[in-house]
């Protein structure tokens, strides 16, 4: 508990919101937001960040490329260039989406971060209160809508595990948001903590810069080719849908990987009982696309440990009672969603901050509220989340404007000023 000042009292102000407020610049909401201008619908766009897209530009590694083809992961109402590549780069997509933004006038007020948001029952509105996260003087401002679109997305904090031991670790401990490149880490034993696409991706690059990476394998995880037969193994499994049952499409995906990859169980890495794609749905856990680990894992350059027992000062105990020497440790653990630490709600996201309903049922609340980009299938999913919550909060737009019920004056009574 620490007093403040007069001078350090933050300056406190309200806003009215005539339509939605879009927590969040990432491509979910910069594709609603791009869907509603075109319907002339007005919003305001909050991100904590100061830019778009903020997960992209500060909190991924250089050499990331988009791991689908462009034309799964391109926002509504604007394709890829035709000069990009089939897998875009990390600087194409961020240029992609500043372009976009620009393209739908779309200028997030950023900076501010959401403390809290909660629906007003007395006054049939939300209060989404922010703060200031620059600048002298603190800011605090409450915004009064009649809509709220959460689009913070699944990967918003990255998770940090507790291993016993790792507070005492003498070298470097850093998640994978926060791993750039390989390049200072040549020549030492980097442990990687995870297998998923960023573990396996991580663990390639410091590989290609001469380190001496060991990827932790702690549980199951299915590894499918990027491309099967010059086609992408996405687009491919995609189209098997239309036409086949799931568990077909699975067994045929594993087939064909075992043919392309081989048994990648003897390098230790177990499969999981379900198949790729019912995992996917039913447990959202993305299948690993390989473009190169695997072959420096059979050469040895990627060693493949088991789970960890505890970190010591400098080295690190698995599970199998094996002890390692090793100089730095990159988290790649995964990201978490962070709604439940300011949105005061219970019906639509659970606990963890995901929807309760599942894909497809999972965009639409009670009261104005909607999830956008929660749907576990990335930017395609993104797309059609923006397209589906757009039309919505549009129709509601034009109905409250043909019936001219909502009248400003009434709704000033209930603002607060904090």
């Amino acid at each position: 508990m620490f007093c403040l000042s007069d001078q350090s009292l933050p300056a406190r102000r309200c806003v009215w919101v005539n339509g939605p407020v879009i927590v969040g610049a990432g491509p979910s909401g910069l594709a609603i937001s791009a869907c509603l201008r075109e319907q002339g619908v007005p919003f305001v766009v909050i991100e904590r960040a100061d830019c778009i897209a903020s997960l992209w530009q500060k909190r991924t590694y250089d050499r990331l490329k988009l791991h689908l083809p462009k034309t799964f992961c391109q926002l509504p109402k604007l394709p890829f260039p035709d000069e990009y590549p089939e897998y875009p780069t990390k600087k194409q997509f961020i240029t992609y989406l500043e372009n976009y933004a620009k393209k739908f006038d779309i200028n997030p007020k950023f900076n501010e971060c959401v403390q809290s948001a909660k629906y007003d029952k007395a006054c049939n509105i939300w209060r989404v209160k922010t703060a200031s996260t620059t600048g002298i003087v603190r800011v605090q401002t409450e915004y009064i809508c009649q809509m709220l679109v959460v689009a913070t997305g699944e990967n918003a904090e990255g998770v940090v595990p507790e291993i016993e031991g790792l507070q005492d670790f003498s070298g470097e401990v850093i998640h994978a948001k926060d791993y750039k490149s390989g390049e200072k880490y040549a020549g030492n034993k980097v442990l990687v903590v995870g297998c998923g696409n960023s573990g396996m991706e991580v663990s390639l690059d410091l590989a290609n810069y001469n380190a001496k990476p060991s990827m932790v394998v702690r549980s199951s995880v299915h590894v499918l080719p990027r491309e099967i037969f010059g086609k992408s193994t996405f687009d491919l499994s995609m189209m098997l849908m239309k036409w086949l049952p799931l568990w077909l499409v699975d067994n045929i995906m594993l087939i064909l990987a075992w043919l392309i990859l081989g048994n990648i169980t003897k390098y230790g890495i177990k499969r999981p009982s379900l198949g790729p794609l019912t995992l996917k749905n039913k447990h959202g856990k993305t299948p690993v696309l390989d473009i190169g680990a695997l072959e420096r894992i059979r050469s040895g350059d990627i060693k493949v440990v088991p789970g960890i027992k505890r970190f010591y000062r400098g080295s690190v105990e698995f599970i199998n009672g094996e002890i390692f020497e090793i100089d730095s440790v990159v988290l790649a653990t995964g990201y978490r969603s962070n709604v439940p630490y300011w949105l005061q709600e219970s019906e639509l996201f659970d606990k963890n901050g995901f929807p309760k309903r599942q894909y497809p049922n999972g965009w639409k609340g009670k009261n104005g509220l909607y999830a956008a980009g929660f749907t576990r299938k990335g930017l395609a999913g993104v797309s059609l989340d923006a397209i589906k919550i757009a039309k919505d909060i549009g129709n509601v737009w034009k109905e409250e404007l043909n019936k001219k019920k909502r009248k400003v004056p009434a709704h000033r009574r209930c603002i607060s000023t904090f």
